[in-house]
Formats: C-alpha cells, structure tokens, sequence
C-alpha cells in the first residue's frame, strides 16, 4: 500500500494514520471539523490536504449512525480503489450502504479491538492496535483486493486479523466492550451522591471497575444507538443475576438457617461463575491466561523509583508480566504490584530486598 486516506480524524483514524504513515504509507486526512486534521497533521500523521488522484484505500472512522453515508459518498466519488470503515458496529452500517446504492464489492467493515477513555487526535498513537484483534467482515460480494488491503491495513498496524460474519461480530462486541462499559458506568453513578467518607476509601478495586467509566459519552451513545438490540440482550441476562444475587443476598439476612444457606449458595455459585469466565479471558499477546505471581513492593512517589524498581528487576534477570500501582491515601507512597511466573517471584524478592526495596508480605 503506497497511499491512503483517512476521513475522521479522532482517536482511531489519527491512530491509524500514524501507523501507517510511519510505515512509508502516503495518508491524506480528512474531517467534518477542520481543525481535527490540521492537529493530527501536525503530530505526523498525513497532509491534511485532499488527494491529487484516488488513493490505493480510504479508511472512514466515523461515528457508526455517519458510516453508510459517508462511504456512499466517497465511492460516488471515486476517491479510492477499496473502501473500508473502523466502526465498532458493523451489521447495520453494511446494509445501510446497500439501501443507499454502494458498492459492496469495493467495501469490507473492519473492527480494530483497541481504545481509550480519552479521544481526539492529541489521544493517539501509532501502537495503538499492536498485537490486537482487528475483525474483518467480508461478505460473499467483497472484492479480493478489498480483503488484501484491508489484511495489510491491520497488518501495517501491527494488529491481528479476525475474520467474522457482520451479525456475529455485534453480538460479540455487545458482551465483551458496550455492556463491560454500561456496568462500569452504572457503578461509577453510584459514586455520584456517596457520602465524602465513602468515596475516600476507594481503592484499587473500584478504580479497576470504573475506568472504562470516565470514556466520553457523546461517542458511546452513538454506539449504543447502532447496535441496541444485543447489548439489551446481554443487559438482561446480567439483571436476571443480579436478581437471584440480591435474592442470596437478603438470604442471608434470614435467622432462618436453610434460608442462609441457600443464600451462601447462590453468592458462591454467581462468584464462581465469575471465576469461571475470567479464567476464560485471552492473557499476555492473546495467549491462553496465566497465574502470575504477584511482588508487592513499597514505593515511595518521588521521580525515578519505577524506573529504578524496573532496573532492578531486569539486572535480577527478571521480566515483569504486568503491573499496578495501588497509591496509599493521604500518604506519597503506595505499592507497586510486580507481576512475574511464580518460579521467578523468590529471586525477584530476595534481589530487590539485596537492594534496599521493602517487600509486602
């Protein structure tokens, strides 16, 4: 692929842009706002300047409830040889463009499974879909060509291809993305009218819950609004638990003592379930989970210490997995949660105490 363009400009087309670009890629970018392209240009993403013929690809990254129209208009245009959109709903997008006269042999609706709370040009980054599912939709009318470009947009972007039917695609993208953002903004509401002394003891756990909360509204209604029907589906399946755990709940309460154990019962088998489920969540690069160890370690928060915590567990020979920083409240200091293979956490621990580190536990 020599040349592309990019009509949307926000967190995934600036993203995609500077991939490619970055790559030898040719990117032309494009925006119903036009200072959207001017501050993506100037972080090396493109030109912000129409094409001087048709490009190889045109990539829209558009709300979902503005795809189908857009492509229309740009294949009316002639402006490239294939079409594709990012959008995170793809069934209904793909069959509005048929209803307004596209060309589905030059379209195919992709997916890359990547994001931020935050949006805008000034959010991305040309890693951002490193070693991530990027779906792919072709149906039986897409050109091979289309399918070429479309694998070697993800694969520039360093993202794994997924092929899928349309359909399936929002009825997976409902379970593991628009509901986890609902629940996550369902809790964080409940922090809205807390009393002070209870939102002071927040800690990992509920930051953990509620990240996803802080995304941008405006762009999950119009997600939301595109693919209603499976979230609702999901949605209900989660209320129906949430009943009998409320059920299980006030069980407990009884004086009752069948009633308390079935109670027991039913919060143990909703938890369990959950342990079942987690245990089913893709780990590191995509590969089947893995139990890591965890090292906690004091830290106090001055300049430096990670990257000095960071060394020393590299001069030990040791790869950190994964990590979390839990801060202590009301104190310049918290933990440091170093996540290694379980054979390698004694030598992490007795090396980083060997340098003065304090270890918890």
């Amino acid at each position: 692929m020599r040349t592309a363009l990019v009509i949307g400009t926000g967190l995934i087309g600036t993203s995609i842009a500077l991939a490619l670009t970055a790559r030898g890629v040719r990117v032309y970018l494009a925006d119903q706002d036009p200072d959207q392209p001017r501050t993506a240009a100037a972080l090396g993403a493109g030109t912000d300047g129409p094409p001087e013929g048709q490009v190889e690809l045109a990539v829209v990254a558009v709300p979902p409830a503005r795809i189908a129209a857009t492509l229309a208009e740009i294949q009316r245009s002639g402006a490239a040889r294939a079409y594709v959109d990012v959008g995170s709903v793809k069934g209904g997008p793909g069959r509005d463009l048929l209803a307004l006269g596209g060309d589905p042999r030059s379209y195919l609706g992709t997916h890359p499974m990547a994001g931020k709370e935050r949006s805008g040009p000034l959010a991305a980054s040309a890693d951002l879909f490193e070693g991530r599912p990027w779906v792919l939709t072709p149906t039986p009318e897409t050109d091979t060509e289309v399918l070429n470009l479309a694998l070697e947009l993800a694969s520039l972007c360093r993202a794994v291809p997924v092929v899928m039917d349309a359909d399936a695609h929002d009825r997976a993208v409902a379970l593991v993305s628009h509901t986890p953002q609902l629940v996550s903004s369902l809790v964080a509401a409940r922090l809205e009218s807390a009393e002070e002394s209870a939102v002071r003891l927040c800690g990992q756990g509920i930051r953990d819950v509620t990240r996803i909360a802080a995304s941008e509204p405006r762009m999950w209604l119009d997600i939301l609004a595109a693919n209603p029907g499976p979230v609702a589906d999901v949605l209900t399946e989660v209320a129906a638990d949430l009943d009998e755990t409320v059920r299980a709940l006030r069980a407990l309460e009884s004086a009752d003592e069948a009633k308390r154990a079935a109670g027991v019962a039913g919060v143990e088998a909703v938890l369990r379930r959950g342990n079942a489920g987690r245990e089913r969540v893709p780990g590191k690069h995509g590969a089947a989970p893995t139990a890591y160890e965890t090292v906690a370690v004091h830290i106090s928060d001055r300049p430096g210490e990670l990257a000095r915590i960071f060394a020393d567990a590299g001069r030990a020979g040791v790869n950190i997995e994964d990590v979390r920083i839990e801060h202590a409240t009301g104190q310049q200091a918290g933990l440091v949660e170093l996540m290694v293979v379980p054979e390698a956490a004694p030598g992490l621990i007795a090396a980083l105490r060997e340098r003065g580190w304090s270890i918890r536990g």
